[in-house]
Order: structure tokens, then sequence, then C-alpha cells
């Protein structure tokens, strides 16, 4: 079914027979149950377990990074017409910002429910729980239009000019379209991720890409249809994912036992999904919201001009890095989930190790990179010299957020696979809002760190949250998960996984 992942199989491939040569009977978790594990069994397990993350990561993070670059490239286009049309496409930023957050946020439901189903064999209910999370969705996606709608009394009231307002009205307005994509797009993309499907999504992801420069240059350059053309172009390239992932789940024989058409039973069980959704939705919007209230607040400072410039130009790399790990954060949600629902406690406990260490070693990597080359990064967006060296002094407390970034999502993600959603919101309310935020703002405006002390308020928030996912997974009996994976299967009644919702 699908690109499958090798835990499926009866026996742990390590070779070409899928056997551990002369244990060639013994299946991964029972051999992990006999433990102590032999030393010399360890490298090929982790092995095994690395090859089986980076077939998910690869993918999963070329589709993030891509869906990513839509909207960089169209404000790329935008500030190619002029200062006053960038100005309004990137006034919009935390109005999307906002739209993609409840969006990513909601549709990870669809990842913990619909990976614990595959991994338990539950294949029927799967697209149902993809239609249930669409029409969730669309509802939103309504409740956000009024916000696009009237984005220009929106702007003027966080202190825009009318100019700007006016011109990211528009910009705004173009993108409704847009938004009603993601309503779509999101669910159908976990859908397939929960499969272990992630090639064929790269594939199209890549695609629509290309094409969107393509139509952008046209539209802008060619046509000259502007700030307006440009937005509905984004909303277009959106539109084609779309189509092409519907076709995939409709026409491809990998989906054809998970996708058995439209059906009614998506109305029902709303109520305890929709409780999942939410608390979804919250964990990840805290997240998201986080970074660019540091950016909001930076704009309150003496000299936010500077402010905003510098940290703008840090923001961008912490972006990237976020995109990337988005995508092993999603390949690690979609692991774990698999495992609980197979009845693999101790397989999953071998994916969280491994992903973690391996987020580790690439955050490491990553700041590294920050560090050694903290003054050509900034030359890449300014020449302003003032700006150039305010970015060089903020490169090791970016550095820092970088390496926490690369842990702190994939625990996130262990936490999306395990259905703990609800517990991680209340998490990072409380580290996030209620201590490193006004930590940030004291140090930032009550001493004369400036734009640095708001970044350490964040770096407080992030290190307390990173620290109590870490205790919170070290302390998991994953055994108890596989209990609780169980016992929501036992509720579902007609296959349509209502009591499995209801249970997380």
């Amino acid at each position: 079914m699908g690109e499958e992942s090798e835990h499926q199989t009866p026996l742990l491939e390590l070779d070409s027979h899928s056997r551990i040569r002369d244990l060639s009977s013994v299946t991964i978790e029972e051999f992990l149950e006999h433990g102590p594990v032999a030393v010399r069994w360890w490298p090929r397990l982790v092995a095994w377990e690395s090859r089986l993350l980076w077939i998910l990561s690869g993918s999963s993070i070329i589709v993030s990074v891509t869906t990513f670059m839509l909207t960089f490239v169209t404000l790329m286009f935008s500030g190619h017409l002029g200062a006053l049309e960038l100005a309004g496409a990137s006034a919009n930023v935390g109005i999307q910002g906002l739209a993609y957050g409840i969006m990513l946020g909601m549709a990870s439901a669809v990842q913990t429910v619909c990976g614990q189903a595959y991994g338990a064999k539950k294949y029927s209910s799967m697209g149902i729980i993809c239609q249930r999370a669409i029409i969730l969705q669309l509802g939103a996606a309504f409740l956000l239009t009024f916000l696009y709608w009237f984005s220009g009394p929106v702007l003027r009231a966080i202190g825009q000019t009318e100019s700007i307002a006016e011109q990211g009205e528009i910009f705004a307005r173009c993108l409704i379209p847009q938004l009603y994509a993601l309503a779509l797009s999101c669910p159908m993309q976990r859908f397939l991720q929960a499969q272990n499907i992630v090639n064929p999504l790269a594939y199209m992801s890549v695609a629509v890409f290309l094409v969107h420069i393509l139509l952008s240059w046209i539209v802008v350059y060619v046509l000259q249809y502007g700030l307006l053309g440009a937005a509905l172009t984004l909303s277009f390239s959106w539109w084609l994912f779309v189509i092409l992932n519907g076709l995939y789940i409709v026409l491809s024989p990998s989906c054809k036992e998970t996708w058995t058409g439209l059906s009614g039973s998506a109305f029902t069980g709303i109520w305890p999904y929709f409780k999942l959704t939410v608390s979804s939705a919250v964990m990840l919007c805290l997240e998201i919201w986080y970074s660019q209230g540091l950016v909001l607040v930076a704009g309150l400072l003496a000299d936010p001009t500077v402010s905003l410039d510098s940290i703008s130009i840090c923001m961008n790399y912490l972006n990237w890095d976020m995109q990337f790990m988005l995508g092993l954060s999603a390949s690690t949600s979609v692991r774990v989930g698999n495992e609980l629902g197979a009845g693999h406690p101790k397989v999953a406990k071998l994916s969280v190790m491994v992903v973690n260490g391996t987020s580790i070693v690439i955050s490491i990597v990553f700041s590294a990179i920050v560090l050694i080359f903290r003054v050509g990064l900034s030359k890449l967006f300014t020449t302003d010299y003032e700006v150039i060296e305010a970015v060089s002094d903020l490169t090791p407390l970016l550095a820092i957020s970088v390496f926490l970034n690369g842990i702190q999502p994939i625990l996130s993600g262990v936490a999306i696979g395990s259905g703990w959603q609800a517990t991680v919101a209340y998490v990072n309310l409380t580290t996030y809002y209620v201590i490193g935020l006004p930590i940030g703002c004291v140090l930032g405006f009550k001493t004369s760190l400036g734009v640095a002390g708001i970044w350490w308020g964040m770096i407080a928030g992030v290190l307390l949250q990173t620290v109590t996912l870490i205790i919170l997974t070290a302390r998991t009996n994953w055994d108890i998960e596989v209990q609780k994976a169980a016992e929501r299967l036992k509720k579902s009644a007609n296959e349509d996984f209502s009591g499995l919702v209801e249970a997380i």
C-alpha cells in the first residue's frame, strides 16, 4: 500500500533478506523486548530507523520548503513592483501566519488519528477522518475570510499607513482563494503522509513551485497585472497543488484501501474530533505566533527601523530552519503514530531516540554555519553598515535559537504522534506567553539590551518549553501509550474512529 514503511514487514530488515542474520525469525519488537540488546546490534538498529526516518523526512522537508517558497517568490516579485507594493504584501505576513498556523495546527490532528489508524491497519477509517478534517477546516476558512476581507482596517489599527493598508487589503482579498485551498490541502497532505506516501507529494510540490515561478513572471512582468496578479497567482498555485493532491488520492492504487469515496459518516463524531482539532491548532499556533510576536514588540523600541530590519533578517533564517525542522517533525509524528497504532512500544521509543539524536546533530551544524557566516548572511539582505552590525550582534542569539529550534519541533512531532496536543498547548501557553514574553519585554524596555533583551526572553520561553517536553517524553511509559491506542481502537464504532478521537 503506497510507500509502506519497512517496520510493517514481519522481520527486521537489516540486510537483503530482511533478517537479523542468525535471528531470522525475530521481529524488531521481540528483539528489543528481550533486552538488553547486544551492543553489536545497536548500530544496525539505529541505521534501520534512520533510513526509515530519512525516507519520510527527505520528501517531507521538500514539501515544507517548496510550499513555503510559494509565498517567498510572490514577495520577491511584489518587491520588484515597488517599495509600496512590497510593504503592502509584507504587512499581510502576520495575517497569513495566523491563517497558516490555524490550518496547519488543525491538520496535525489528522497526523495523530490517521497515523495510529494506519499502524493498526484500520485503513477504511482514514478517508472518513480526512473528510471530517476538511469539513472543520472549511468552516475555519469561512471565519478567517472576514479577517482577510477587512484586513485594511486591521492593518490601520496596528499602525500601518493608509497607503500600505490599502495595498495590503488588495493583496489579502486576492488570497482568499488560497485560504480555502489550505483548508483542503493540509488535511490531504497529512492523510498521505500518515500512509508513508511522501515522494509523490514532493514531486507535486516541486512541480507546482516551478509553475508558480513561471506564472508569476508572466503575470507580473509580461501581463503587468501588478500586486493583484501576484496574489491571484499565489492562490492559483495553491489550488493547483490541491487538485494534484486530490487526483492522486482518488485515482492512485496506493490509496484504494484508505480512500473509499465520500461518506456521510464524516458528519458524525464531529464534536470529539473538533476538540482534538482545537487543541492541535492552539498547540501549533502558540509556537508559530511566538516568534512573530517578537517582531511586533521590536517595532515598539526606540529605534524601530534598525531593530525591525535586523530582527527581520534573523527571523528569515530562523524561518528557513523552521521549514526544514517541520518536515522532520512531520515524519516523526508519522513514525511514532504508526508504531503506537501497531502495538510496538519499543520501536516507538527507538524512533524517538534516533530522531532526537539526529535533530541535535543537524542543529549543531546549522548553528555553526550561522556563527561562521554571521557577517555574510546579513550582507545578502542589506548594505547598511548599521543593520549589518546589529545583525552580527544578534547572531549568537540566532545560533542559540537555531539549536533549540532543532529540538523543540521534533518533540512536538512526538507529541502529535502520541496525541498529547492538549497537554503541550498548556505547556506552550505557560512557557511562551506567561514566562518568556514578559521576560523579553522587561529586558527589552527596562534595560539597555533593547532588541537583544526581547530575543533573550524568547529564548527563555523556548528553553523552558523544550526542557518540559524532554521531561514529558523521558517519563513516558510507551507500553501504556500503546494500551491507550488499543483502547481508542476498541471504542471505535463502525470503523469511523470517533471513539479513538474521543479517547485522545
